[in-house]
């Protein structure tokens, strides 16, 4: 069961809402003042279809029922805690004086009441404040987010631009093209669909269409170079000259904001080794407060258990606000290709490509279907660690199961211990049992397979730039762009090479250049390839002579070249802070293990009479527990391991998969710790 609100999607419920508090919208905010006019920008900007009037009363129709839930829980839990004894309406006193008994005794009177009011006004204020303001904040998060987008693509979609100047298509041809590249330009491809829809659909002039956008885009950038562009139109000059200013201007853009977003990483590493401190202090503190007979096991395991994974997954939050992702998910899916092109393009685990087309017209061709299952089953079999290289992810299919059932004969048969007293008797073995041997199991074979997977695809990426300088050179002889595909295939040597003599042989056989370009991009399905082969495949349709947008695509290759060596040189100093900043705190947890609380527990133990050292707790009549801490502080160190892990990796590649084999390399540094100290 689910609740719809209808935020944001004009459903009926939502509209409802909207319709129910259009009064108190009236009654609260003028429909011309600033705050209305500024939601109704975002509205427009995160492509939202809200009428903002509508959308701010749906807003305060969502705060008004969040606030009231939260106000009646809010007065329940107030009169609770005075009717159950949890707290003392005689310990709440503001210390205002009374004139006499009888005043004081009336003051006593109201403490109760005005406890549960403001309890129930504190709640309902906080309820209406995230009802009404995460409502509001929808379209300000969707804006931010299509912005940071754009301004990741817009280089390369400039340079699309006058990639397609170059082949001779005047200014509403590069239009429509841009409008149609959705696969490959994402948002920036959208602004450009609202500028074709508004000269197509209702009639307006492209150039206040373009006028239009560059005030309602969320991109600064993308706004001043519409408006560069829309002055260069109403002036008539040189297109292909303003898209080459712009496109080396934006590539210099692009380069500058990468290495801002470097050196902000590069503050958060020194501020994670601050916040991953943090817990080992307050781990230190209560130790020895146990110690002084003022133990709080509550503390101690919220500290492990709660703390540690909070500031780690709040670390990996912060960084994720930083940190660009690359836009897009590398696949091409043009429109007018072939239909070969449309089904292979599809092609998956349960998409059989080409065949599909003519399932159902005759028998034949269903029976074509099934044994075409057959054979990709048989491949899969014959082949399965080349199908786990291209779908790393599947290896949880298969390594999910197998944990469980080792785990489930490990309780079957007594090995793994079931109970608290079993878990703190043998801390790393039930450990190990329990988290390592899964995780192993896990882990490492879907990092062994991710980062195949991605060492395939740099064998491609790594001599992208080279190859593109030497297909520019060769068309530039005179040479066709197919012949120049086969003097590079020819030349060079490496996986691109291949690739190239594939798609040159296609070509022979009758596929369209296009097509096989396409489906080389579709095999390996890089972000950064896509774009590159979308500039030439558009740029080759209008011609064979291409050697100007052949320089565009090693020039916008190369940029990224430049920013992958930076960002690679970078980030290794901030994943080494994070690895030696791990490194550090387990250090300190064996010496505090071996040297500290081993020795402490025999001297209470003395202190004690030579009795236990105080149960199965953490602290007992001043003692301590050195195995119930030690499995505490190995579940610490092995927590901080798998956090660390993940964080190094996000930062490195902006891929949390890549996180894995970092996880893997700590968690077995803090088993063999463990084993020698536990």
């Amino acid at each position: 069961m689910s609740l719809d609100t209808g935020v944001g999607d004009g459903s009926v419920d939502g509209n409802l809402l909207a319709e129910l508090f259009y009064p108190v919208f009236e009654l609260l905010f003028d429909a011309g003042g600033d705050f209305v006019g500024d939601i109704e920008r975002k509205l427009a900007e995160a492509r939202m279809p809200d009428q903002v009037e509508m959308y701010v009363s749906r807003a305060l129709g969502v705060g008004l029922l969040v606030g009231g839930l939260l106000w009646a829980l809010g007065t329940l839990t107030g009169y609770g805690v005075f009717s159950l004894g949890l707290i003392d309406p005689d310990a709440l006193s503001l210390g205002m004086p009374a004139p006499t008994p009888a005043v004081q005794e009336f003051l006593r009177s109201l403490v109760v009441p005005a406890a549960v009011l403001v309890s129930g006004l504190v709640f309902g204020s906080i309820g209406f404040a995230i009802g009404f303001g995460g409502v509001l904040a929808i379209p300000y998060s969707r804006a931010s987010a299509r912005e940071r987008e754009i301004n990741l693509l817009l280089a390369d979609s400039v340079s699309f631009m006058y990639a397609l100047s170059v082949g001779g298509l005047n200014q509403l041809e590069i239009l429509r093209s841009m409008a149609t590249a959705e696969d490959t330009y994402g948002e920036v491809s959208r602004e450009f669909q609202s500028i074709v829809n508004e000269t197509e659909y209702f009639g307006t002039d492209y150039r206040n269409a373009i006028r239009q956008q560059s005030m309602e885009t969320p991109s600064d950038e993308l706004s001043q170079f519409l408006a560069d562009m829309l002055s260069i139109v109403n002036s008539g000059g040189d297109m292909e000259s303003f898209l080459k200013d712009k496109k080396e201007k934006h590539l210099r853009t692009s380069k500058q904001e990468r290495e801002m977003t470097l050196e902000t990483l590069e503050l958060f590493g020194e501020m994670y080794m601050t916040l991953s401190l943090f817990p080992l202090l307050l781990i230190i503190i209560l130790v020895i407060m146990g110690m002084m007979g003022e133990s709080d096991d509550f503390l101690l395991y919220a500290t492990v258990y709660a703390l540690i994974p909070l500031t780690g997954v709040g670390f990996l939050v912060l960084v994720s606000t930083v940190k660009q992702d690359e836009p897009g998910d590398g696949y091409l899916h043009p429109d007018g290709g072939s239909e070969r092109l449309r089904q292979t393009s599809q092609e998956g685990l349960l998409h059989f490509g080409l065949i599909e087309a003519f399932v159902g017209q005759f028998g034949v061709f269903d029976r074509i279907r099934d044994r075409e299952g057959t054979y990709k089953t048989k491949q899969i079999v014959s082949a399965p660690h080349l199908f786990l290289r291209d779908n790393p992810l599947y290896t949880l299919a298969l390594t999910v199961p197998t944990a469980l059932v080792v785990v489930g004969v490990a309780v079957a048969s007594g090995n793994a211990p079931t109970s608290f007293d079993g878990w703190v008797n043998r801390p790393v073995w039930s450990t190990f049992v329990w988290v390592y041997l899964p995780a192993y199991l896990v882990l490492t074979p879907l990092a062994v397979f991710h980062e195949w997977s991605q060492r395939s695809k740099r064998a491609i990426t790594g001599k992208l730039s080279e190859s593109l300088r030497k297909l520019s050179s060769a068309n530039d002889t005179g040479q066709t762009l197919l012949e120049s595909v086969q003097t590079v295939s020819e030349t060079s040597s490496g996986k691109l090479a291949e690739e190239f003599e594939v798609v040159h042989a296609k070509v022979n056989y009758g596929m369209s250049l296009r097509d096989a370009l396409v489906e080389f991009n579709n095999k390996y399905a890089v972000p950064r390839l896509a774009r590159t082969v979308k500039l030439i495949s558009e740029a080759q349709e209008a011609s064979s002579q291409i050697t100007d947008v052949l320089t565009t695509a090693a020039q916008a290759s190369e940029n990224q070249d430049d920013i992958e060596r930076n960002r690679i040189s970078q980030t290794r100093m901030q994943v080494a802070i994070i690895v030696m900043t791990y490194v550090t705190l387990l250090g300190v947890m064996a010496i505090l293990q071996t040297q500290f609380i081993d020795v402490m527990g025999g001297l209470s133990s003395q202190a004690d009479g030579g009795g236990g050292a105080g149960g199965a707790g953490f602290g007992g009549g001043g003692g301590v527990d050195p195995d119930v801490l030690s499995l505490l502080f190995f579940h610490a160190v092995t927590l901080q391991a798998v956090l660390s892990g993940f964080i190094s990796g996000y930062i490195r590649n902006a891929d949390i998969i890549s996180g894995v084999k970092f996880a893997v390399v700590l968690m077995t540094l803090a088993l063999g710790v463990w084993i020698y100290v536990g």
